[in-house]
């Protein structure tokens, strides 16, 4: 054990009272530890799902998304009653999509974001109204405002003047009148890293309110255009309601202004909810989150003497990131001491930053449990590292485990779902895992895990017969 004079770990690191326990909040709420002391995510032991899926494998507990939607459904529609108007809230596709996960949650009630054609196109195969669906981006291609268009998209968001043209042009060749909101920047700087802050003036996304006058002038002279409603979104991995309550505030002078040229039925206050990837994380409830958020939109709209419009939000993380847990096996440890006599462990698993790339562009801290036993040896500080050829490819960077972890062992990192599959790489020609839905003691693939089959099968510099296996 490490004194706490030459300790590596970060402040908010504390040693556990059990190495072996799960922190509530952080791992989906079937999570637990069987009588052998194995871990248990949706009913499923992690052993047996790693005997029928291999590892590493993103497993992801349906009960769990879709608990976490009816939640966020039932909680805005809710606050959003209590003053007369209704709520919508979109599923962030870009947290994790697959035609599974779009299933479960417009099933509970939600509509679906998308921001490509690749998403698009994952949301209409699994059979989700396009009248339901929202269309992001701040570059879309004409080829994917045309499809969007012509399968009647419900919304798209046009984030520049050169949108509102293309998206004009493809209505009026299709025969059809587009619904479209504006995305502006309110310019709040959420309190989160500076690549998940999104409302700052200096960023690549919306128009700040000057432009978003002009724009929306311009929309209301097009006749193959409907402008309804603004858009803002100020971060991701948010905790607290004071940034969304100076946001709304702030667009609501700009909503209150533009409804001089007409009605402005819609106000989309984004997404951006954090959940907790730690035990010292405290995310707001979600049904404080919509109480307050709708409170403070009310109250804006009272005191400036306008409706109250429709309300939207787009959670993506704040769904599915607790349902997921990314198993790895341990395939090596090694203790490392420094000058100053401190020492870190080293554990390697057999994935990394090609499954979970969030501590390489975020610095994102996670956590790690052994999920094949419980121990009763002392906690050491360790850094869990993945296979790649890169010294910054770290899955988690400061977590204690029992001393005695050691090759062959599973290792369980919690909070995977959001943004782990979806910026998954192939990097070193790592195949990326497969996705694995768990419910009531049983699993099956809903994303398929890929081969080097299909990894060589890109390489048109292969014959057929050459890349055979």
């Amino acid at each position: 054990m490490l004194s706490p004079a030459d300790s590596l770990a970060p402040d908010w690191l504390v040693v556990p009272e059990d190495v072996n326990s799960l922190a509530d909040g952080v791992w989906p709420a079937s999570a637990a530890r069987d009588e052998e002391g194995a871990l248990v995510i949706g009913g499923m032991p992690a052993a047996q799902i790693v005997r029928e899926h291999g590892t590493p494998v993103l497993v992801l507990d349906e009960d769990e998304v879709r608990g976490r939607a009816r939640a966020f459904h039932d909680s805005f529609a809710s606050a959003a009653a209590q003053h007369g108007t209704t709520a919508r809230v979109y599923y962030a596709g870009k947290a994790f999509l697959s035609t599974a996960v779009a299933r479960w949650v417009t099933e509970e009630g939600l509509n679906v974001d998308v921001c490509t054609r690749g998403e698009l196109e994952v949301a209409l195969a699994a059979g989700v109204d396009p009248a339901r669906i929202g269309f992001h981006g701040n570059n879309k291609l004409p080829s994917e405002i045309d499809r969007a268009v012509s399968v009647g998209v419900g919304t798209i968001i046009v984030d520049s003047a050169i949108e509102i043209e293309r998206v004009a042009a493809a209505a009026e060749r299709l025969g059809t009148v587009q619904k479209v909101l504006v995305r502006v920047n309110s310019g709040v700087h959420a309190e989160t890293h500076d690549f998940l802050a999104t409302a700052h003036e200096d960023q690549k996304f919306g128009m700040p309110f000057t432009d978003a006058e002009t724009a929306v002038a311009r929309i209301r002279e097009l006749s193959w255009l409907e402008f309804v409603g603004i858009h803002c979104h100020i971060g991701s991995q948010i905790f607290g309601v004071a940034g969304f309550r100076e946001s709304a505030s702030r667009v609501l002078e700009l909503h209150e202004k533009l409804r001089e040229g007409g009605e402005i039925p819609i106000l989309n206050l984004g997404g951006g909810f954090g959940i907790a990837y730690t035990s010292v994380d405290d995310p707001t409830p979600i049904e404080q989150l919509a109480t307050e958020i709708v409170d403070v939109v009310a109250a804006g709209c009272a005191q400036r003497g306008i409706p109250l419009p429709i309300l939207a939000f787009e959670p993506g993380r704040a769904i599915v990131g607790t349902a997921g847990v990314t198993l790895y096996e341990v395939g090596t440890t090694k203790p490392v001491r420094l000058g100053s006599g401190a020492e870190r462990l080293y554990v390697s698993v057999d994935g990394g930053m090609s499954d979970n790339a969030r501590p390489a562009l975020y610095g994102a801290q996670f956590s790690a449990r052994i999920a094949s036993r419980t121990s009763t040896a002392e906690p050491a500080l360790a850094r869990v590292v993945g296979r790649h050829c890169e010294s910054g490819d770290i899955v988690v960077d400061h977590e204690y485990l029992p001393a005695d972890v050691a090759p062959g062992d599973l290792l369980a990192v919690p909070a995977t779902g959001a943004y782990c599959a979806s910026l998954a790489s192939n990097y070193n020609h790592v195949p990326r895992p497969a996705v694995v839905a768990v419910s009531g003691g049983t699993s099956r693939v809903i994303v398929r895990g890929e081969t080097i089959d299909d990894l060589l099968a890109r390489d048109a510099g292969i014959t057929q017969n050459e890349g055979a296996r």
